[in-house]
């Protein structure tokens, strides 16, 4: 195919896309949406139909919703967008214009974009009989576990610890969350606002222990930490981030794989012609956070998806994307907007959450300087969408501050 754009004119006759997670299926999406007619092979190392991911640790791991509900395209879709799938068979090494795969077969190709994510990061020593969340089948084993349980210990107070702790207590069991740092979320939200987290956890009837150290498993079921105390609980959970899937990457290339696929602002992967990469395998270059950043959330895929489309087709960029993301936990949902990483200052935009008060309702504007960066809210979605619209316009902090 032939594709016409403002910058130049590029022949494309095969993308091959590696990773059937929302990444891979949004960059078929948006290449048929651009008018691309040429062949697209979609790769995907688990069997199941392409399948949303935030779900698993809410309507998913609660029973409110069956497995077939979060699938993003059934195989009638994928015939629909005209797309060679290879699911349970995953890509086992690249070179220069081909993905290779396990079961032997070469799949050469004008592009290749790189959609594989993230795998759970497992802990030193970690036993098999200890859950991780980041697959179906991760949250419906976990599902399982729980239905039997008692009592749930989850090692880490990010948002996966949080959302399944959410999750067990609606059922009622005893929960014990573990935290390194001194408060949950920091590395997301920052500590300020982090703390309405350890609120929200505490307030739910969660044992939230932080600044808490582990030396290691005794079993499945048991943690021991720091000093000698042992921790047991019917369940454990390990949910202390995620590593880029980066392993099956053999290659002759020259990549850098330190935090994942190294990319250019357009999602390009650096020492590699033809490839971009998507989603949480990719560190794109970005100017409004400095540096090369990786963006774990499922509106940044998104995003990202439909820069590499039109890259790879030669046509106009979409404007530039303010990152988001949201968290359901404890019947509330928790946004966020911008880039917090690059904030001075904290300041409370609405609520009394930051001075004690009520966590619902509260609204947290970051600045760097007299610039506008993040916003950050507990049940308080109008005016989180409201101070997104000033980010996207680049507001001043006068301007925010005045209402």
């Amino acid at each position: 195919m032939i594709a016409n754009g403002e910058r130049r004119v590029v022949v494309v006759e095969h993308v091959v896309v590696v990773g059937a997670g929302l990444g891979g299926v949004r960059t078929v999406e948006q290449l048929r949406n651009q008018g691309y007619r040429g062949r697209i092979s979609l790769v995907g190392a688990e069997p199941h139909a392409p399948y949303d991911r935030p779900p698993l640790s809410k309507q998913i791991l609660t029973g409110a919703w069956a497995p077939e509900r979060i699938v993003l395209k059934d195989a009638e879709a994928l015939a629909g967008l005209a797309v060679d799938t290879h699911f349970g068979v995953p890509a086992v090494g690249l070179t220069a214009g081909a993905v290779e795969l396990a079961d032997g077969r070469s799949l050469a190709a004008d592009a290749i974009v790189v959609a594989t994510g993230a795998e759970a990061r497992r802990l030193p020593g970690q036993p098999d009989g200890v859950h991780t969340l980041r697959t179906l089948d991760d949250a419906l084993a976990l599902k399982a576990a729980l239905e039997e349980a008692p009592s749930l210990l989850v090692v880490g107070a990010g948002f996966i610890g949080a959302e399944v702790a959410s999750a067990a207590r609606d059922r009622g069991l005893a929960v014990t969350v573990l935290e390194a740092g001194p408060v949950p979320c920091e590395r997301a939200l920052g500590p300020e606002v982090g703390v309405l987290c350890g609120r929200m956890l505490t307030e739910a009837g969660v044992d939230l222990r932080l600044g808490t150290t582990m030396a290691g498993f005794a079993d499945a079921r048991t943690v021991r930490l720091a000093g000698g105390t042992r921790l047991s609980a019917d369940v454990v959970l390990v949910g202390v981030g995620a590593v880029p899937r980066v392993d099956w990457l053999r290659t002759e290339l020259d990549l850098d794989v330190t935090n994942g696929l190294a990319c250019d602002a357009s999602g390009r992967v650096l020492g590699a012609d033809g490839v971009w990469a998507v989603g949480d395998v990719a560190a794109w270059d970005d100017a409004g956070h400095g540096g090369r950043f990786r963006y774990e959330h499922w509106t940044s895929v998104t995003d990202q998806a439909a820069v590499v489309a039109r890259d790879i087709l030669g046509v106009e960029a979409p404007a530039p994307a303010v990152p988001y993301f949201w968290s359901d936990q404890f019947g509330l949902k928790i946004q966020m907007a911008g880039r917090p990483q690059v904030a001075d200052s904290v300041v409370p935009l609405q609520g009394e959450g930051l001075a004690g008060g009520p966590v619902k309702g509260t609204v947290a504007g970051y600045f760097a300087g007299d610039r506008f960066v993040a916003v950050a809210g507990f049940g308080a979605a109008k005016q989180v969408a409201r101070h997104r619209m000033l980010l996207v316009r680049g507001a001043e902090k006068s301007e925010v501050l005045a209402g």
